[in-house]
């Protein structure tokens, strides 16, 4: 009985010293064994593998892309307009010997990024003009607003030529800061500026620009408006009087043949009768120049009353007697 327990306590002991020298490295993880802080192999492949229990301690690094994001910052172009910066960076651990020896950890290793990479992209946007950090080629812009070109015409802009661009900044910021990162075992994948932004000042004085000429452009299409309406109007007016005239002069001779014709009729029906003539006009001019407020004092020859008289008596079968 003693025998059998002396024998479960060794294999319990077994167990455990065989757990505590077994490892597994995964395929994203890359391993340092150490023994008392000294390096004494390194396992890069996944799989199983054992170290000595108690002695021997197993140190995980990540093997996969890691990022790194800088610290927004105010910089100064080579032109002197500052802006905002904000750049970002991929690295790996090629040599987890070297990483292990110099920064030992993932936060020690950021800082020492944060050291490196953030002085390197201050170097390289002050060397350059505020263009050559946004733009990468001399391709024309195809995005040009409508009216806006007139008024960059107006104020005579100045073209810009890329000499080195966007894409070659950040080159150059990864091969000024790759050297310095061999004796920590990183290896820098690549490095970009996430967002260009002005500052405050600066941005307030960009706005108003941006709003002056707009209105610029809006005062334009208003005018040029304007000038397209009274075109409109004038044309309008003068078509208006020429229709009116024509549709007068239409109306002035369907008139005048109307008078011409009724003046025929009028001439051949009173030419058959002067006297009948004479005597309806007579008449006509009788009313209205008698009534119960006129006074007339004429001669009983007056050529006015002739009709009063016999005449029209006998000639018209008026009743006898004095008028």
């Amino acid at each position: 009985m003693k025998f059998k327990g002396i024998i479960s306590v060794f294999a319990i002991v077994a167990f455990f010293l065989a757990y505590a020298s077994a490892y597994v490295v995964d395929e994203r993880e890359q391993v340092v064994l150490t023994r008392f802080g000294k390096v004494v192999r390194t396992r890069i492949e996944p799989g199983l593998d054992f170290k000595i229990p108690i002695l021997e301690k197993a140190n995980y690094f990540p093997k996969n892309l890691q990022e790194w994001d800088g610290d927004p910052g105010q910089i100064p172009t080579l032109d002197k307009t500052y802006i905002w910066v904000d750049a970002f960076a991929r690295w790996k651990i090629v040599d987890p010997v070297k990483f292990f020896q110099t920064v030992s950890n993932m936060y020690s290793a950021i800082g020492r990024l944060d050291d490196i990479i953030d002085p390197a992209v201050r170097n390289f946007i002050t060397s350059y003009s505020l263009i050559e950090t946004v733009r990468k080629t001399n391709r024309k812009l195809d995005t040009l607003e409508i009216g806006l070109e007139d008024v960059q015409k107006d104020h005579k802009a100045t073209q810009y030529t890329i000499t080195t661009g966007r894409e070659k900044i950040t080159e150059g910021i990864l091969k000024q800061a790759q050297p310095k990162l061999d004796k920590f075992g990183i290896e820098l994948v690549d490095v970009k500026i996430k967002r260009l932004n002005y500052v405050d000042r600066v941005r307030k004085s960009v706005y108003d620009r941006m709003i002056a000429e707009r209105k610029q452009i809006a005062e334009k299409f208003r005018s040029e408006g304007k000038g397209e309406a009274s075109k409109i109007i004038g044309e309008k007016d003068r078509d208006l009087k020429q229709i009116t005239s024509e549709a007068y002069k239409a109306a002035q001779e369907i008139k005048g043949k109307a008078d011409a014709e009724a003046l025929k009729i009028y001439a051949k029906a009173y030419g058959a009768d002067p006297d009948f003539y004479s005597f309806s006009r007579t008449l006509e001019i009788y009313s209205e120049t008698l009534d119960d407020k006129s006074s007339l004092i004429l001669s009983t020859d007056s050529e006015f009353l002739k009709y009063f008289k016999g005449f029209g008596k006998k000639t018209y079968g008026l009743p006898t007697g004095q008028p």
